[in-house]
């Protein structure tokens, strides 16, 4: 590590530090950063820079900034932050090359994803072609089974079941998939019984919204099985037998390994305040967060409520509660949240500008709880498999989904947070419930000028809640954004979504087009440009411009301004949209 002192001196005559540090591959960045905390400590510098030299920065844990890491930055210059490992030593089995899975920090290791040459290899399927998933038999609630064609799961009855112990089931349901692990396969006739672990199998078999489509709708739910050696059968498809710690992958044609990467933590870098003492106006500029995964799936399966916030606790109720304001609810419902490569919770003025978020298991960067301020700009979100940017509460543990969300202590409300002229696209890749931006109850968010395509579900998701009751969400702005080729897997959607109440929001200039067309989605009509959803008031929709004006507003509370939104928008305005 080298240290390099500057001073700057002030026409006022007064001196003040600024130090910086260059540090290379090789070196700790939470020594680095340790380092500069003590300068500032010490009355070395007041200001400290650290520089990233080029290439891969791998951490065994998340790196975690401070209070009194307030006032730092971080340059990178072609350097990625790493939470993946490299597996080599393949050799060739057939048509598969196999590896051996190294211990992690002293210990074995399970994940998700592997990437293959820099791109990102298809956990063992059942189908190639999403188009070509089965369909579900029957859905059997009170005995907690779901029937599937016998030929579903062929493959892996006829093998007696050897090598699929943590087979999985990727399960449709209307706007949401839930990943559901596989505990039993009982074959009748031309059918299976198929049943779950728990707790995944309660939340699934009780939890009434989103839910799985059955035949007599017309539109029946599509799922595929994964994670099987008996389904690894097609080019760029891997396995890992977690049991013997192998790794298998089927090549593509005429690809040679050069590099095989593989993730080892969830969160490379942890913002850790408090409301009392945040972090403050920290910079992070240039930098690759890369190779991280999120592995509750595989331990408690994964059935989310909405854009990858997942249930703890959920069931119908009979009878529907009344509600002042609002329809009445049939149902209660608790939530989780997925882990990002980047996580905040109480800071100030915390940016990041021309960072790339790619490669990554989870969410990408996500402002979680007590945040204000900060901006992130001129970034990329590519290949994620869950949310690309996430804000504000979606409701905190203790606190009942519906329930409006109205803190004592208004620090907890991430506000006046900036995201713009950014690029997002092959994000929720995995989670298909996902969407690009995600921003709960949140006050004073600003969403403009960025490039939004590619995705399975909704571009920008503004709100939370489902209830018209006055709560900490006013003043955001989404404004100028292009989205295109989205709900790729899902509908009940929009380029543009929102719910709650929300004085002063104001959604402008926007260009949504080319929507997605798979064959597979419950309902094929049951998608839209703009969508304000339940308990969605006070905001205007203004000057947006759609191919058509194909907009839902539903169940939505008072206040709304719809003004000039579809394809008489001038083509200034619609030249105008999206990355600058």
């Amino acid at each position: 590590m080298r240290i390099k002192l500057l001073f700057l001196s002030l026409f006022c005559g007064l001196c003040l530090q600024a130090a910086d540090i260059y540090i290379t591959p090789d070196s700790s960045l939470a020594d680095a950063v340790r380092k500069a905390r003590e300068m500032r400590r010490l009355g070395q510098a007041q200001q400290v820079t650290i520089h990233l030299a080029a290439g891969v920065y791998q951490l065994y844990e998340p790196l975690r900034l401070r209070p009194e890491d307030s006032g730092l930055r971080m340059l990178g210059n072609g350097a990625i932050i790493s939470g993946g490992i490299p597996i080599t030593g393949w050799k060739h089995q057939g048509k598969l090359l196999v590896a051996d899975v190294p211990d992690f920090n002293g210990r074995p290791f399970d994940f998700r994803q592997l990437w293959v040459n820099g791109r990102k290899a298809v956990r063992a399927r059942d189908v190639s072609d999403f188009e070509q998933m089965h369909r579900i038999l029957t859905y059997d609630k009170k005995n907690r089974i779901l029937w599937i064609p016998k030929k579903a799961a062929e493959k892996i009855v006829n093998s007696k079941w050897s090598n699929s112990k943590c087979l999985e089931m990727v399960l449709h349901e209307m706007w949401c998939t839930s990943n559901l692990r596989i505990k039993g396969l009982s074959v009748q006739g031309d059918s299976v019984a198929v049943t779950f672990h728990d707790p995944e199998a309660k939340l699934q078999f009780e939890h009434p919204w989103p839910s799985p489509m059955t035949p007599n709708t017309g539109h029946p739910s599509p799922f595929y099985l994964a994670n099987a050696k008996e389904l690894l059968d097609e080019p760029g498809e891997w396995y890992h037998d977690i049991r013997e710690r192998k790794l298998y992958y089927m090549p593509r044609a005429g690809e040679t390994i050069q590099e095989a990467i593989v993730p080892v933590i969830e969160t490379l870098v942890e913002f850790i305040g408090s409301a009392e003492r945040p972090v403050r106006n920290i910079t992070i500029e240039g930098i690759t967060f890369s190779h991280t995964t999120w592995m509750r799936p595989s331990e408690k399966g994964h059935v989310p409520l909405q854009a990858g916030m997942y249930l703890v606790e959920a069931y119908k109720l009979r009878p529907q509660i009344d509600r002042p304001n609002n329809h009445k609810l049939d149902n209660q419902g608790w939530l989780g949240r997925a882990d990002a490569a980047v996580e905040l919770r109480h800071t100030e003025n915390i940016n990041f500008k021309g960072c790339r978020f790619e490669h990554l298991g989870g969410s990408g960067l996500d402002y979680v709880v007590g945040c204000h301020g900060g901006s992130v700009t001129h970034s990329t979100f590519t290949d994620i498999a869950m949310n690309g940017f996430v804000c504000g509460s979606f409701s905190p543990e203790g606190l009942e989904t519906h329930l409006p969300y109205q803190p004592t202590d208004f620090r907890e409300v991430c506000t006046r947070q900036e995201v713009s002229d950014c690029h997002f696209y092959d994000v929720t890749n995995e989670d298909w419930g996902c969407v690009a931006i995600c921003a709960g109850y949140v006050s004073d968010i600003n969403i403009e000028h960025n490039t939004i395509h590619n995705v399975s579900y909704t571009g920008i998701s503004l709100g939370w809640g489902w209830n018209r009751d006055l709560v900490c969400m006013k003043n955001n702005r989404v404004h100028a954004n292009l989205i295109y080729n989205y709900a790729q897997h899902m509908y009940d959607c929009a380029g543009i979504y929102t719910l709650g109440n929300q004085p002063g929001t104001l959604i402008s200039e926007n260009v949504v087009r080319d929507i997605a067309k798979p064959s597979y989605v419950h309902d094929p009509n049951h998608w839209f440009y703009l969508y304000t959803d339940e308990g969605s008031s006070n905001i205007t929709m203004k000057d947006n411009w759609t191919p058509e004006e194909k907009f839902l507003k539903n169940a939505n509370g008072p206040g709304n301004v719809w003004e000039n939104n579809g394809p008489q928008v001038s083509e200034q305005i619609k030249n105008h949209a999206g990355k600058r």
